[in-house]
């Protein structure tokens, strides 16, 4: 059978219409001092030549192509019939050539960093591509400086003079709101209403160095973020943004903090060769008031000791642009001194007992930095204040005594009784990366009392002393395996060389139970407290190795360390010599390894240390030796 026709396909679109171009010019740069380089720009991008076809659709490519060199403001394409063919004219107006660049809302962006930018572009032809790209380079510099919400917004702006103006939002900060999380990390209540926390908002927002109407810095930001987290405070510190509602270049700074609990009761029964088997109860707020003033009541009652403090500190008086602190306190004690205990020679009271010393007084303190930046974690701060305590020396049943047993003196009045009035001050300087576990920088610190005599049985010393830290971070052991398995953000395991050297002089009519003492779990280990010299000056230093345990916990950690110090040989520079009564060597040495195990109280450490005399002690302590 015949098959049937086939439908007739589509019509197919006509071929557009061609036409010949006889001439092409250009008019509009005729005499501009950069007429060559727009020359060779324009005819370099389009494709219409005399002699050639061209179409509608090849002068409408041609004209974007010319745009496309970004040296051009204007372009149109004028088609017109001649006896030889088509003239095809391109009338353009050029770019200015750039003089200047100004820039509208930037505070933080050197003039430098622009010059340098456009140094190449100066002099020439604004060219709209290679702007682009230099305003990269441009938000590159902020994003670089921890400006990371500014940007430039426009640069459409060219004077036929050739000013380049760029408006720039460097990201104002107009406010700062504190939101409150509860334990499910949400800010509102089941009604929907803000949480509400005890801690006072201005308690938080004080501590950003970032105001309403600084630019928003993250470097700047998280320093601020750290100190309210270091406040103690919150278990967690975030931060969120949001544009402001009436300008939104601007942006409204949230940290959003989860408060954790700032009361601590605590009770608990112990015993130490001193003071034989003693009860303790203790109430300490971190937030009174919601203020981060610091309320603390301790008491301990012992078979051989007594003693109970309050204090009250606020790191930040109200309204005070110095960022002075203020702490007080008053005690009451009935304790061994420890420079009259732990030698090999046994010296207590002509009756026997072992000498006590009841002290009862308070004192003032108060701070400051003493940088012009308050808020730079690395400052230099100083102390000062008042003190004052009366000293009796007596057994624990109140009997008074003014000599020991060999009848070396025991106070430095003659009497029964010392009254110490004195005025402690110093300075510190603190560049470590972190106060609870530092792993880098140091710590160095330098105090100074006098002791001044205002009644008849008053006292005349001073005392000095001196503290250097130094930490430098190490990787002897890679653990980075087993540090992942514990803790998945960390790169390597935390591993530190830290030293410490201390030392101090005393002068003047040094009190027996105020000599310098080292020897125990906080100076030399491997000894007891004390156990190694009672004098009038001493100098000590420790080298520890410290490093984690990853394969057990995140928390635990080691050290191995090295201890040694003496007191000069001013064990006589003391009324009533203790240490000599005592027969305490004057020098030591200890050896050994520690374990930390990190609580919220701080780290829990428990150190074994072996001495050059063949004793060894375990000694037990909250926080790092230094």
């Amino acid at each position: 059978s015949t098959p049937a026709p086939s439908a007739p396909s589509a019509a197919t679109p006509a071929p557009e219409p061609q036409v010949l171009v006889a001439e092409v010019q250009v008019v509009g740069i005729q005499g501009n001092p950069a007429e060559a380089e727009l020359l060779d720009a324009l005819y370099g991008a389009i494709k219409t030549r005399p002699g050639a076809a061209s179409t509608r659709t090849q002068l409408q490519a041609d004209q974007n192509a010319i745009y496309g060199t970004g040296l051009f403001s204007n372009v149109q394409v004028l088609p017109e019939d001649t006896p030889l063919g088509v003239r095809v004219t391109f009338v353009v107006d050029p770019n200015p050539i750039l003089t200047k660049v100004e820039t509208e809302g930037a505070t933080k962006l050197p003039k430098s960093v622009i010059d340098d930018i456009f140094a190449d572009a100066y002099g020439r032809v604004v060219n709209l591509q290679r702007l682009q790209a230099k305003l990269k380079k441009i938000n590159t510099w902020y994003k670089e400086n921890s400006y990371v919400l500014a940007q430039v917004v426009d640069a459409s702006r060219i004077s036929p003079q050739g000013v380049l103006t760029l408006k720039i939002a460097e990201g104002i900060v107009s406010d700062i709101q504190v939101r409150y999380l509860n334990a499910d990390g949400k800010t509102v209540d089941e009604e929907g209403k803000p949480l509400q926390g005890k801690t006072r908002p201005y308690i938080i927002t004080r501590e950003f160095s970032l105001k309403p109407g600084d630019v928003f810095s993250r470097k700047q930001v998280e320093g601020d973020l750290k100190r309210v987290f270091d406040l103690g405070l919150f278990s967690d510190v975030r931060l969120s943004l949001e544009p402001d509602p009436q300008d939104p270049t601007k942006v409204i700074v949230i940290p959003n903090v989860q408060e954790s609990q700032t009361g601590n009761l605590s009770a608990g029964v112990g015993f130490s060769s001193v003071s034989g088997i003693f009860g303790t109860i203790g109430f300490q707020e971190q937030n009174l008031g919601g203020n981060n003033q610091k309320l603390s009541f301790n008491g301990s009652l012992g078979v051989r000791q007594a003693l109970f403090d309050i204090s009250f500190t606020n790191p930040w008086l109200d309204g005070d642009p110095n960022r002075t602190s203020f702490s007080a306190s008053i005690f009451s004690s009935i304790e061994a001194p420890l420079p009259f205990i732990n030698g090999p020679i046994t010296d207590n009271l002509p009756n026997g007992n072992q000498i006590l010393a009841a002290r009862y007084g308070g004192q003032l303190i108060w701070g400051r930095p003493l940088t012009d930046n308050i808020y730079q974690r690395s400052e230099w701060s100083a102390f000062w204040g008042f003190q004052a305590q009366a000293v009796n020396i007596q057994d624990f049943d109140g009997n008074a005594f003014n000599v020991d047993q060999f009848g070396n003196p025991l106070t430095a009045s003659g009497g029964t009784q010392d009254v110490l009035t004195g005025v402690p001050v110093g300075i510190t300087r603190d560049t470590r990366n972190d106060a609870q576990a530092a792993t880098s920088g140091s710590l160095y610190r330098l105090g100074n009392t006098f002791y001044f005599p205002v009644l008849n049985n008053g006292v005349l010393f001073n005392r000095v002393t001196g503290n250097f830290s130094w930490y430098l971070p190490a990787q002897i052991v890679r653990w980075t395996e087993g540090c992942q398995k514990a803790n998945p953000n960390a790169k390597e395991c935390p591993q530190t060389f830290a030293f410490n050297v201390q030392g101090g002089w005393a002068s003047g009519n040094v009190p027996p139970y105020e000599a310098l003492c080292i020897g125990g779990v906080n100076t030399i280990r491997g000894y007891q407290e004390c156990g190694v010299a009672s004098g009038s000056a001493y100098l000590f230093g420790t080298a520890e190795y410290r490093f984690p345990f990853p394969w057990i916990s995140e928390f635990v950690s080691g050290a191995v360390f090295l201890d040694a110090g003496s007191d000069l040989g001013s064990a006589g520079g003391v009324i009533g010599t203790p240490g000599l009564a005592r027969g305490k060597p004057g020098a030591g040495l200890g050896y050994g390894l520690g374990v930390r195990i990190n609580t919220p109280v701080g780290p829990v450490r428990l150190d074994y240390a072996q001495n050059t005399d063949n004793g060894n002690q375990l000694g037990f302590a909250i926080g790092q030796k230094f």
